[in-house]
């Protein structure tokens, strides 16, 4: 019975955008060349009914969507990252964000200096990997996010390492104070200064936006002009290599965490709704959703800097921002970690798209609207 419909589909797409009226839906089919296998791929753009258009109140109507950039890559090793927002643009992340009846506006790429050898550190952390340039750049990102959010703008940032997202929700949190993360990532990010193996800010964001390291470390000074997060307001989802570190600061902490053995024995449905219900029960906080890539698996996301197998299927990765962005709650998000230099070019291109309609997912895109 699905044949025809699908062949309907075929007959009346063209490379390019194509709107096909289906009753009172508005369905748009973008169609391109897929490097699976050189075949012809379909990617669904569905917007949500009327009556799903209307944001929570700690969102601007019409609702709006503010792109904010951080080209950042100084939080880990390799370089690469700082390429993901512009080409996450390219791939045409405002179209399916105005497809799906968001107002959009660019807020162009943050700007930062790069580590410099003359740059301040604390000498009993010297182990931190260019700690002044992150914690400077986070600073500035902290504005932008701090005054999209203020004006009742869907905060999406571009990034960029993982690093960058003591940034983002630090500005986010200082305009919603009762804001809610959900933390998807094969790792934990929660090292602090004293436990970090490799001294990388990007597995560290989380210790630094909870005030759990009393170390003093030259650039991050603006973090006291800023709340800090409850860790009962943070859940992580799809954990997988966790450091002996940060399992002791979880446990102690008491922070819900769910790595792959609870999507794996539960289901991600059943997760998610534990998640959403131990983060809000009554469905009343704004909630982020921070997203680094590498927590789908390698088969689907290849282009990314700390790869480890067993991670999110496609519809998993999907299903996550699907089920937040449903609490009609949703009013942020970080995509981060995307970086094309380190995989070929098909590969890149994949993982590129991937982040792309993760965002889609996250704004209300659906296989059939509710």
């Amino acid at each position: 019975m699905a044949a025809p419909l699908r062949q309907g589909f075929h007959s009346a797409r063209r490379r390019g955008w194509r709107s096909l009226m289906d009753g009172k839906e508005d369905i748009t089919v973008l169609s391109h060349q897929s490097s699976l296998g050189g075949s012809d791929v379909k990617t669904q753009i569905v917007p949500p009914q009327p009556e799903k258009l209307i944001p929570p109140g700690f969102l601007s109507h019409p609702r709006t969507c503010g792109l904010v950039g951080m080209p950042f890559s100084w939080g880990q090793p390799r370089g690469g990252t700082d390429q993901g927002p512009d080409l996450m643009r390219k791939r045409g992340v405002a179209n399916y964000i105005t497809k799906l009846e968001w107002r959009f506006e660019e807020c162009g790429n943050v700007e930062f200096e790069e580590p410099r050898l003359s740059d301040p550190t604390n000498p009993k952390y010297r182990n931190l990997k260019n700690s002044y340039a992150v914690g400077r750049a986070c600073q500035n990102l902290a504005e932008r996010t701090y005054e999209v959010a203020s004006a009742g703008k869907f905060t999406l940032v571009m990034g960029g390492d993982h690093s960058i997202a003591l940034g983002s929700i630090a500005g986010i949190l200082k305009a919603r104070p009762e804001l809610s993360i959900v933390w998807v990532d094969a790792h934990a990010d929660i090292n602090t200064p004293e436990s970090s193996p490799s001294g990388n800010l990007h597995g560290m964001p989380i210790s630094f936006l909870m005030g759990l390291t009393e170390a003093k470390i030259p650039g991050f000074e603006w973090l006291e002009d800023y709340p800090k997060l409850d860790p009962s307001k943070l859940a992580f989802v799809g954990l997988r290599d966790v450091d002996p570190g940060e399992r002791a600061t979880i446990r102690k902490l008491g922070i819900q965490a769910y790595t792959m053995y609870e999507v794996d024995r539960y289901g991600i449905g059943n997760v998610m709704e534990h998640c959403l219900n131990h983060l809000s029960p009554d469905n009343s906080n704004p909630v982020h959703l921070s997203y680094d890539i590498d927590a789908v698996d390698p088969d689907f996301a290849p282009a990314t800097g700390t790869m480890v197998r067993g991670g999110f299927t496609l519809r998993e990765a999907h299903y996550i921002a699907e089920r937040i962005a449903e609490t009609g709650m949703l009013g942020s998000m970080d995509i981060v970690e995307v970086n094309p230099s380190l995989s070929c070019a098909e590969g890149g291109e994949e993982t590129v798209e991937l982040g792309v309609h993760l965002v889609a997912s996250a704004l209300g895109n659906r296989i059939i609207p509710l």
